[in-house]
């Protein structure tokens, strides 16, 4: 996720496409005619009439239910009219009798199949579209301005059926500023998405009301608590979370506070640096820790880019086992807009990582 320091004025599971109506009978025709010049070639011209019974199967994989219903028809019309039109000595009757009955077997059959394939499609399509339009109410969609800032960012998750994870992230505009939380949630699985929206739920409800990101934090880190205690009482694992808390206003240094997690990196005029801040304690770990939690400054100029991310960028492994190098990578992205540097360092770690692909959620 980046964000971009404006500079003021005067300073979408996706259902199979099935083939066009003339391109459907075109390849159908295409195939009927193969055969039938196979089987004048051959001298079988019957025997290979067969190889048409595999048309509506794979037309009910590809097209609609009209579309299997012709071929199943233009399938069982063709075979049965070449079984008795061309071979008129009655010879083996019982044999072509077979091959009839199984034409017609396999065209209802696909025509069914198809029916249910494009059943389960529609449903899977409403749960996605479901699925979707709650994740625009727990994750704010990107990109996303304010008066200090362009946000913008990639986020997906390792199981993309879930379509959130365990890394989280949120942007509030709020009387204070412009105040950006990421975070990682300890573990995976729906346990870590139900501690993710414990702590996205606080932090879009107390930016706006906590005026010091100190505050703030204890806030999310009670909101973790309550979280863990309510895990204990139905069987599921206690959870941390690591957490970065920003907060952009008018001012070209900014605050921030550390929670055990990554640290960001600041990219202007060519050149990429790593702002100093306390490491501190992940949410829910604060009584271990030996100092309060402080707040740290670092410059964010005008016209400058940040980047925020989760360990799923930092952890990505190579092939042979080598971790994505993103302080060298950044160096080579350096020039790209806060619109373009999210998905182009995202799809090089994607390919960096090769054949086993990501490991984990990535924010």
């Amino acid at each position: 996720m980046t964000g971009s320091r404006r500079k003021r004025p005067g300073d979408t599971f996706d259902a199979i496409e099935p083939p066009g109506d003339a391109e459907l009978v075109a390849g159908v025709a295409g195939v009927t005619a193969l055969v039938e010049v196979l089987g004048v070639v051959s001298g079988s011209e019957v025997w290979l009439l067969g190889l048409l019974v595999f048309l509506p199967g794979a037309a009910s994989a590809l097209g609609t239910v009209r579309q299997t219903t012709f071929v199943a028809v233009w399938t069982t019309v063709v075979v049965t009219a070449s079984v008795l039109v061309r071979d008129r000595d009655g010879g083996h009757w019982f044999d072509r009798l077979l091959l009839i009955l199984f034409t017609v077997v396999l065209a209802a059959t696909s025509v069914y199949g198809c029916h249910r394939r494009i059943r389960r499609e529609d449903a899977m399509l409403r749960l996605r579209s479901t699925a979707a339009a709650m994740q625009r109410h727990i994750l704010h969609p990107l990109p996303l301005l304010t008066d200090d800032v362009l946000v913008n960012g990639v986020y997906e998750p390792l199981q993309e059926e879930r379509l959130v994870g365990g890394d989280i992230y949120d942007v509030v505009d709020s009387p204070f500023g412009t105040r950006v939380l990421i975070g990682d949630v300890q573990g995976k699985g729906l346990a870590a998405v139900g501690s993710a929206f414990a702590v996205i739920g606080a932090f879009r409800e107390a930016a706006h009301r906590e005026p010091t990101l100190t505050a703030l934090v204890d806030v999310l880190d009670a909101a973790v608590v309550r979280h863990n205690s309510y895990a204990a009482h139905t069987g599921d694992d206690e959870r941390f979370v690591t957490a970065l808390i920003i907060c952009v206003d008018a001012e070209t240094e900014v605050q921030a506070v550390n929670c055990g997690h990554f640290l960001p990196h600041v990219l202007h005029h060519g050149t990429v640096s790593t702002p100093e801040l306390d490491p501190g304690v992940p949410l829910v770990l604060a009584e271990l820790a030996h100092e309060p939690t402080t707040v740290g400054w670092f410059d964010f100029p005008e016209g400058a880019t940040l980047l925020l991310s989760t360990d799923g960028l930092t952890e990505t492994r190579s092939d042979d086992g080598t971790f994505y190098p993103v302080d060298e990578r950044l160096s080579t992205y350096v020039g790209l807009s806060p619109t373009e540097l999210p998905q182009a360092l995202h799809e090089d770690a994607r390919a960096f990582a090769g054949r086993g692909g990501p490991h984990d959620d990535v924010a």
